[in-house]
């Protein structure tokens, strides 16, 4: 009998206690990305400027993991501007310093400089995006983040034939950073975008019909050059995904198969419009929001807020052939200008010919504020035995913010004062530091712990009148301190403090609850009573109705310092933004995780 040597024999034991010891880890892995920030001469709209990208990209590159799996992304920056990546819906627990908002998680990565994101995907499933999250390089720098259930889980919905990924954005002919240092250095509001775009295109615009018929694009996932007609599909461990798309007429076509189910990963990725999303002559089944399963509902017209993503199922069912227009246009129930472009798309059934009669729909009116309030109504979380809605009953902090507008003296804008925002009355001064790196080094100076928990003068905060009084808010580096592991409900209440509108409000590092909305001033003693404890839709984003409330809860299990912002990106650079720091626990597995060493520094 032949004797194994020694050496082998240790390795075949080693080995085995490995998987004893580690069952689970064969089920996930290490995915490595490398993201080049790149400057990329890029034309829309019979025009071209060069944009910041990344791998030259628009939209960039898809992330692409498992559940629990762990991620390393490798970002290069290669441009003249100073550069952060936030993984917009990842919990990030306990390795803050991977969120990436510069100033707050980290600072930024500087020209020439690198920086390892490293993070894992813990307990999370579904769809997400990254983006950067420092000036306004965001309007170009995003791309989508697909997280599939643990291998042999299924979706707990029909699994569909294919699936796409829908980014939805804003294109401004003009160089973004001008546009909103020019808006700073008057104190006024920054110009609208010149058009919204469904996965880079704004689709047949009529101030520009002379785009190139079809386009030739890098499919992100697959580092594959994708044209016309060409499908590629990713295979991961016998789970199929098939991302396709190709592009005609200047704009986004699927195409689809008749009797076919597919899935729709939407993602807003706007920097400041909310946006209707809409397809001819189909309804669309929503069976996730924000990466969190929802009990499935059929709508004809899907609102997404920027920072926000939905998953729906579409059935083409109006086959066996056609075209039908997809339509993405933005809602708008308050006297604030918005890019009123309609961005359209085709839903293309196989066997039509190219040059057909496209079918199109009329998309909502721009207030169309029943159709916002009954998407809205419709959410429920899934709450199932698998997937439960681990929602806060007994509540350790209750807070009110108040979320709005509001003007500022400036003795060098174009009015003699500036327009501004902020929470309970407080507009945000960004550190020159990260808050992050001042709170877990003790560093003082850098900021307070006095953020106020509510708003320091009560007032009819939805009055159509409001004194002039209440327009001029105090500025300062402010965070509110939460325990570990405690309870919070957050009502954030809507103001007319020169007008009410709609605010996609975004906490990093925690998923939550809405357990009520409303219009009006939020009823402490009447509108709880109205709470959904039992299904209520689990978020990292929430839509702050025009002139209402929104009440959400969750549970302060991340310790860290984590950054809660108005998701509009005029209003979070006029100062709608705050940060919460939460104490480390008991023990090291409660604890903030010590920063890397490639950290970067201000």
């Amino acid at each position: 009998m032949e004797m194994v040597a020694p050496w082998v024999r240790v390795l075949m034991m080693l080995a085995m206690a490995f998987l004893i010891l580690f069952p689970a880890s064969v089920d996930c892995m290490v995915r490595h990305y490398k993201f080049n920030v790149v400057m990329k001469n890029t034309s829309r709209l019979c025009s071209t400027k060069p944009i910041v990208t990344v791998n030259g990209k628009f939209p960039g590159p898809t992330i692409v993991a498992r559940e629990d799996d762990t991620v390393l992304i490798k970002v290069v920056n290669h441009v003249k501007y100073n550069v952060s990546i936030h993984w917009h819906g990842i919990r990030q627990l306990r390795t803050g310093w991977a969120d990436g908002p510069a100033y707050i998680t980290q600072c930024p990565i500087q020209p020439g400089q690198i920086y390892m994101y490293n993070f894992t995907l813990t307990g999370q499933r579904g769809t997400l995006w990254w983006h950067a999250h420092i000036l306004w390089l965001r309007a170009t720098v995003h791309g989508a983040i697909v997280i599939l259930p643990k291998r042999g889980v299924p979706y707990p919905f029909p699994k569909p034939h294919k699936e796409a990924i829908v980014v939805l954005s804003e294109w401004w002919k003009s160089d973004v950073e001008a546009v909103i240092n020019e808006a700073m250095k008057s104190g006024l509001a920054p110009n609208v975008s010149d058009a919204h775009t469904i996965n880079g295109y704004p689709g047949l615009v009529s101030s520009c019909l002379s785009q190139d018929s079809i386009y030739v694009v890098p499919v992100t996932l697959f580092s594959l050059v994708v044209t016309n007609r060409t499908i590629s599909s990713y295979i991961d461990y016998g789970f199929s995904i098939m991302f396709f798309f190709f592009f005609f007429l200047g704009g986004f076509t699927l195409p689809v198969e008749a009797g076919k189910t597919y899935m729709l990963r939407i993602i807003n990725a706007a920097l400041n419009e909310e946006l209707f999303f809409k397809i001819a002559g189909h309804q669309l089944t929503v069976v996730e929001v924000d990466a969190v399963y929802t009990k499935p509902f059929k709508t004809d017209t899907v609102l997404i807020a920027p920072g926000q993503t939905t998953n729906v199922l579409l059935t083409a069912n109006r086959g066996p052939a056609g075209k039908y227009l997809v339509a993405v246009s933005p809602f708008m129930d308050a006297p604030i200008a918005v890019d009123n472009v309609t961005a359209t798309a085709t839903l293309h059934y196989s066997g039509t010919l190219d040059h057909g009669p496209t079918i199109l729909t009329n998309p909502p009116p721009q207030n169309a504020t029943p159709v916002a309030a009954n998407f809205a109504d419709s959410l429920r979380s899934l709450n199932s035995k698998l997937y439960p809605a681990k929602v806060p009953l007994k509540i350790d902090r209750s807070l009110l913010f108040t979320i709005g507008l509001g003007v500022n003296p400036c003795s060098t804008c174009v009015n003699g004062s500036r327009v501004v925002a902020g929470i309970n009355n407080v507009t945000f001064v960004m550190p020159t530091v990260s808050l992050l790196q001042a709170h877990f080094f003790n560093t003082s100076g850098v900021f307070t712990d006095d953020f106020p928990g509510n708003p320091p003068t009560q007032y009819n905060y939805t009055a159509a009148l409001q004194p002039v009084t209440n327009f001029q808010t105090e500025t300062g580096t402010k965070l509110y301190r939460l325990s570990y592991n405690s309870t919070v409900q957050l009502v954030l209440q809507d103001t007319t403090v020169i007008a009410a509108e709609n605010h996609p409000v975004h906490l990093h590092g925690f998923n939550f609850f809405e357990v009520g909305r409303g219009l009006g001033n939020f009823n402490p003693k009447k509108d709880p009573k109205k709470f959904n404890l039992v299904d209520p839709v689990e978020r990292n984003t929430i839509s702050v109705p025009s002139g209402g409330w929104s009440a959400i809860r969750f549970r302060a299990d991340n310790p860290g310092v984590w950054f809660m912002h108005c998701h509009l990106e005029v209003h979070t650079t006029w100062g709608l933004k705050m940060a919460f720091v939460v104490d480390n626990g008991k023990g090291p597995s409660e604890s903030l995780l010590p920063p890397p060493t490639d950290l970067p520094i201000c």
